[in-house]
This record gives structure tokens, sequence and C-alpha cells, in this order.
């Protein structure tokens, strides 16, 4: 942003009877960064002793309701979730009329729950910052994470300000102003497909099909699927925001399965299809569970093969029959898309570490993954088995070839090479 530029408007979200230290303290730091601070308050029973730009009657209008009766429900629950409503409806009208370029929200549980809805609604490259007591908390579910949400740990910021609360404020208020002056949006020139994988020690198929995406001119973004990158793909996926997707690496479907915290969500596998993107399915590494490698095994899996990655998360092979559950399930997400989709079935391995000689080898459970899979594949799918290991460029070869009739019958866009 040029020094000419308008200065960034950032909305600055929160409770100003309970939070006005705090919320005027962070408008005066937003101001000092060279940006435009827009008041929001979301209180419900009290007044900020500040005039907000938008009032907690403007939040209420945005929710077809008044103030009145969200105060009256007699429920803290159902008021704030009706302030959230009013407030996402608030910010997005705000956004389209060209108002708004990013938000920052303070909160504690009750805050934090209104700003995931605030965030969602925003697209991505528009900057969105949280701080929250419960920042990174597993009490977040990661389907209502946005893809580009910022959190910030509001440390010692429960009540009222003091040197610690200062830092995080101001910490968080210059980088949503940085942000919103020097972010680059998301380039819209060539079709984005969207990749789901692992690193390169366990899924290396990237390496082979992201060049040849490129020179058939589309922009490729690969996510790593450990919980929060799965949450990132099906949130863009949710807004059509692909061409076309190879989600190849569909571990978070076990994960979530199996009740780790490793999770994106029950939707993992449903929005591409559910947003008519095509997609090309692969089934990799759904023959093992992540887990956090810092804590004990869960007793389901103390006998069978582990792999520690690094301190933060191990892998764990399942049992055969664990793997047909799973396979079944794969097969009921892919039965409710509305897209053209293709499964490919690699019959010598799902993921580099069950190789021979390597630590998840598992014979047995590939075979019995293989047996159901063909069973529960719905007829509504393009089924291709690959007599390959995933990781081998003839898996990637079969992959190109699908993608290339679907772009020659026009069910995904032409590429525009650079």
């Amino acid at each position: 942003m040029s020094p000419a530029a308008p200065l960034p408007r950032i909305l600055v979200i929160g409770t100003g009877d309970t939070k006005c230290d705090e919320l005027q303290f962070m408008a005066s730091v937003i101001e000092e960064a060279g940006g435009r601070p827009v008041m929001v308050d979301v209180s419900i029973l009290g007044d900020p002793p500040y005039i907000p730009d938008y009032s907690k009657h403007d939040i209420a209008r945005a929710a077809a309701t008044s103030i009145a009766e969200i105060a009256e429900s007699g429920d803290e629950n159902s008021a704030m979730a009706a302030m959230a409503r009013g407030a996402a409806a608030l910010t997005r009208r705000l956004y389209e009329e060209g108002l708004v370029d990013g938000i920052i929200v303070l909160g504690g549980s009750m805050g934090t729950d209104l700003a995931l809805d605030v965030a969602a609604v925003l697209p991505l490259g528009l900057p969105k910052f949280v701080v929250s007591t419960i920042a990174y908390s597993h009490l977040i579910p990661p389907e209502r994470i946005a893809p580009d949400l910022m959190m910030i740990l509001w440390a010692g910021g429960l009540y009222g300000l003091n040197s610690i609360c200062r830092s995080v404020l101001s910490q968080a208020c210059g980088a949503v102003v940085g942000a919103a002056r020097h972010g680059t949006k998301p380039d819209r020139d060539r079709p984005l497909i969207g990749m789901t994988s692992l690193g390169s020690s366990c899924l290396k198929y990237m390496k082979h099909l992201r060049p040849e995406l490129e020179k058939r001119g589309y922009d490729v973004a690969v996510f790593h699927s450990t919980g929060m990158g799965g949450r990132a793909f099906e949130a863009i996926a949710a807004q059509a925001g692909f061409a076309a997707v190879f989600d190849f690496c569909i571990q978070e479907v076990s994960n979530h399965h199996y009740g780790t915290v490793v999770t994106s969500g029950a939707d993992r596998l449903e929005n591409a299809g559910r947003a008519g993107i095509p997609q090309i399915v692969a089934p990799g590494a759904v023959d093992m569970v992540d887990l956090q490698a810092w804590q004990a095994l869960p007793d389901i899996f103390f006998d069978r093969p582990y792999h520690a990655h690094n301190r933060l998360i191990g892998s764990v092979t399942t049992s055969p029959e664990g793997r047909r559950e799973v396979a079944r399930l794969i097969g009921q997400k892919l039965e409710q898309a509305d897209a053209k989709t293709a499964f490919l079935l690699p019959t010598e391995g799902l993921q580099e570490w069950d190789k021979p000689d390597e630590p998840l080898h598992d014979p047995e459970g590939l075979a019995a993954f293989l047996d159901e899979m063909r069973r529960t594949v719905p007829p509504s799918v393009t089924f291709r088995e690959v007599d390959a290991h995933i990781n081998s460029p003839d898996f990637s070869a079969a992959a190109l070839a699908i993608f290339d009739s679907w772009v020659a019958e026009g069910i995904i866009p032409q590429g525009r090479p650079s």
C-alpha cells in the first residue's frame, strides 16, 4: 500500500461494556500503526463508555432481532449466538461494500465463539486476527476455523490491562494493520488445483504432479494433511475455491474415525464433492492414524506398529478390520458427491513406511483395505486400480491421465500457461 493510499479500515470487535480499556488501547495502537479502527460493540447488557461505530443495536438488527429480545432470552449461550449471527452478517455486508480491510476480535471463550463465525464469512486473503484466552485450544473445533485465521493467546488479559496484556494486544494490532497494508491477495490468474499430502518422507506424488500441472498452466496448492491443513483444504473447497482437487491424502478421515486430535472435522472428504468441484481421490496414508508423540498410546493401539515422526506427531497402523471400517466410510463420503469423481486404488502400498523393511509394513492390512475398497466405491465414481505404489511415477501418470481427459471433456477448465 503506497503512502498516499487510504488508511486500512480494521474492525475492532469486542464487548465494550466489559473490555472497554482493552478495546480502546487496541484502537490507539491501530491508529499509531497507520490504520483506522472501526469499533464494533457486541455487548448485550451494558454499554461502552465510548461511542462505537456500530453499536449492539446495529448488531441485533443485523440478526433480525432487537437487543431487548436477545437480553431477555435468559440464556447466555443463545444470546451470544444471536450476537454472533448479527456480527457476522454486518461484517459480511461491510466487506461487500468495500468498507473493511481487516478484522481483529478480542474475547474469552464467548468472544472467541463469536469471532469464529465472523471470520468464516470473510474470504481468503482478508486479514483475520483473534486475540483469545483459548487460542490454539482443543476447545475450538477445526471445522469452525477459517483457512487463514491468525490467533494469539491473550495472556494475562482476562480482567484489565497490564504490561503483559499491552504487549500481546499491541503485537496483534500491529500485525493486523501490517497484513492489511502489505498482504498479497491470492492470485486468480490461473486455475487453482488443491492437493493434499504429508511430508515427502511419507508421500511423494506431489513431486511428480506439481511440475506437470504447472506446465499445463495451473496454480497448485499442496495442503499438509495433519488436521489443520485438511481443514484449510475443506474450507476453501466449501467456498468453491478450486478448479479441481487431487485429494490423495485422506488420512484425516481415519484420524477422525479413531477420535484423535489430529482431525480436520467430520466433513473431511465431503466439501469438494458438495461444491461441484471435480475430484480425483486416493487413499494415501489411510492405513495409519496420527497421534501426539508426547502422549502415551491409547490402549486400542498398544500392540500395533508405531512410528515416531518427530517429538510432536507419531503414526500407528490400524488393524485389518479397522481398515475395512475406514474403507466403508470413504465409500459413504464418495457417494455424497455431486461432482465428477474418480477414485484411484494403488495396490502396492499407500505410504512410504509400508514398504518392505519399513516400520509400518503390513501386507495383511493392505489386502483387507484393498478388498473392502473394491466393494465400497459407489457406481457413480470412476474407479481405477493402479498396480503401483502411491509414491511411484506410474501412479502419478494414472492420475494425470484422468485429469487430462477431464480437461479435454471440459469438466475442468483449461490452464493458462504463463
